[in-house]
């Protein structure tokens, strides 16, 4: 008789186990990242990201494991078969890895394999995708409607399954759209409250703040920087982007150099990869709101991924703290 196939264990169902330690699994994964180190006694050492749909863990293979050339030469975005024992580290699941394969390109191809593979936005990416059309076409003054609608169709596709980051907020594919869609809500919804900020100016830089990022990051499984993503980042390409269609479109020189500012400072802080501080009305309203999304994207994704047991989150490092996942109680 043929063996019975085996059980795959999900990212979220080996996080949900309680008291696992050294118990067996074996799961399907993507290398999401996969970084060189050397420990102090000087041998080296992979500080591994392994994840699927449902989450994704930390974990390390020393250079005398014996897949470690393998992972070595698949690099990044690897799908791989783990045999491994569950097991723990500072409290977070860290596992003990076994026997570890590459999939070949036919293995690949089986039916719905990658979908289980990756994690996608919460929201249908086709509503999501209309929602934010309509958005543009609310823009109000003329030149900043089509140079808004100009960029879009520079970067075409990209931008509806470019993830938001490579790690902290909206890190998926459709993160980048929904997170947009998000900020573009947010800001219809707090103009009213403060009518000193241009509306069309505003809409158009939360609309446009990060479209920089259909070139810095590349990747169908793993995200990774691209080469002018880590030579000139997605703000100054995104500064690129709305002064080419700045120009083509005919916007006036003041309002260009303003939907410019916004781009240029929206990450806030120049250690957070901001060019300038905001010193506008309206580049201070989207910088706020993008630093507002980023922070809740992150606390929806750790409510998303939170298991029945658990108390709190692992560390966010864009929070600094981990995260009380249970509800208030009535």
């Amino acid at each position: 008789m043929p063996d019975a196939p085996v059980q795959l264990s999900s990212v979220c169902e080996l996080k949900s186990l309680e008291n696992g330690s050294g118990q067996p699994f074996t799961s399907l994964l993507v290398v999401r990242k996969l970084a060189a180190k050397t420990a102090s006694n000087g041998n080296p050492f992979f500080s591994l990201e392994l994840g699927d749909r449902t989450g994704s863990f930390g974990c390390t293979v020393f250079n005398d494991h014996p897949a470690f050339e393998l992972l070595r030469n698949a690099g990044e975005g690897a799908v791989i078969r783990v045999e491994g024992k569950i097991d723990y580290y500072q409290g977070r699941l860290s596992p003990k890895l076994g026997k570890i394969s590459v999939l070949s390109e036919t293995e690949l191809g089986a039916p719905g394999l990658l979908d289980n593979l990756v994690e996608l936005a919460p929201e249908n990416a086709d509503a999501l995708w209309q929602e934010l059309n309509g958005f543009i076409d609310g823009i109000a003054q003329p030149g900043l409607q089509a140079t808004t609608r100009a960029v879009f169709e520079e970067v075409g596709d990209a931008f509806r399954w470019t993830p938001a980051a490579v790690s902290m907020h909206h890190a998926y594919r459709h993160g980048l759209l929904e997170h947009t869609v998000h900020m573009a809500r947010a800001c219809r919804a707090l103009l009213p409250l403060y009518p000193e900020v241009n509306a069309s100016l505003a809409m158009a830089g939360i609309l446009l703040h990060d479209t920089g990022k259909t070139i810095e990051y590349e990747g169908t499984l793993a995200t990774k920087r691209s080469r002018r993503g880590i030579l000139q980042g997605h703000v100054v390409l995104g500064y690129q982007l709305v002064r080419k269609a700045g120009k083509k479109a005919k916007l006036s020189e003041d309002l260009l150099e303003r939907l410019e500012h916004i781009v240029l400072s929206h990450q806030g802080e120049p250690e957070w990869g901001a060019a300038v501080y905001a010193a506008t009305p309206e580049a201070v309203f989207v910088s706020m709101i993008d630093n507002l999304d980023a922070k809740m994207g992150m606390v929806q994704r750790a409510l998303r991924q939170a298991t029945e047991g658990d108390g709190f989150s692992e560390r966010l490092p864009g929070l600094n703290s981990q995260l009380l996942t249970r509800p208030p109680e009535a």
